[in-house]
């Protein structure tokens, strides 16, 4: 009979150790996609450039480097801004609201919206990347010039919100990994042998 009470508060506390993993996964990955967003939505730079000379005068424009300039850094911040909104939701519902029990139509339907989310943010930031390759190395065949070189502080913001949504990204990624174990996993009956 001792081994029948040790292995139901083994049982409970499963659940309740697994909880606080995926919250905690779904806490960090809020607090990356909130960072990315902001970054990226707050990165401007304005600068002074030499666009000509006449004799021995320099021709200066004021230009601004924005992510509004480019529609993949717009498209970054408003999938990195869903994935924001996804997160603080589901939070939001398991803190609470409900009780997540991985049981039922509930737990699927957030799996599949995570997988969603995945899927949209991985886009995002695959648009992101590419024009942030761009602005650093520019592209000869095309003619494009590189703009990092003038707007140094616009393109490390821009990297640093890079970085955070991929670290985000990885975080979404494990705890969809996790969720798709346990909802899965087929229940094991352990006999209890008095």
């Amino acid at each position: 009979m001792a081994h029948e009470g040790s292995e139901k508060q083994d049982g409970s506390n499963q659940p309740k150790r697994q909880t606080w993993v995926f919250l905690l996964l779904r806490l960090l990955a809020l607090f990356a996609s909130v960072s990315a967003t902001l970054v990226m939505a707050l990165n401007k730079e304005s600068k002074n450039i030499v666009v000509a000379t006449i004799g021995t005068t320099n021709v200066t424009l004021a230009l601004t480097a924005k992510f509004q300039h480019t529609s993949a850094f717009v498209f970054f911040v408003i999938v990195n801004g869903i994935a924001s909104i996804h997160h603080l939701v589901i939070l939001t519902a398991d803190l609470f609201t409900y009780k997540f029990d991985f049981k039922g139509f509930q737990p699927l339907i957030i799996t599949i919206l995570d997988m969603g989310t995945v899927a949209l943010v991985a886009s995002g930031l695959g648009a992101a990347t590419a024009m942030a390759e761009l602005g650093k190395n520019g592209n000869s065949h095309a003619r494009w010039n590189k703009i990092c070189d003038k707007f140094g502080t616009f393109c490390n913001h821009g990297l640093g919100a890079l970085v955070a949504s991929f670290i985000g990204l990885s975080f979404l990624m494990f705890l969809n990994t996790l969720s798709m174990i346990t909802l899965f996993r087929k229940p094991t009956n352990k006999s209890v042998i008095p």
